[in-house]
């Protein structure tokens, strides 16, 4: 697996933004809610902003 090409696609940045937004059940729930909504926010910047690329065909 190439990690190089595989940290550039968004959908990895989008993963790891859900991570860290599921990070926030630990929290109070005021804080939860915030946490919440900005990694929403996040991950629908991300995948209206930047283009998924296409795989190269071997």
């Amino acid at each position: 697996m190439n990690w190089q090409r595989l940290a550039r696609e968004p959908s990895t940045w989008r993963g790891l933004i859900w991570l860290l937004t599921a990070a926030g059940v630990v929290l109070t729930p005021d804080q939860q809610a915030a946490v919440i909504a900005g990694g929403m926010a996040l991950a629908g910047l991300l995948g209206a902003f930047v283009t998924d690329s296409t795989p190269p065909r071997d």
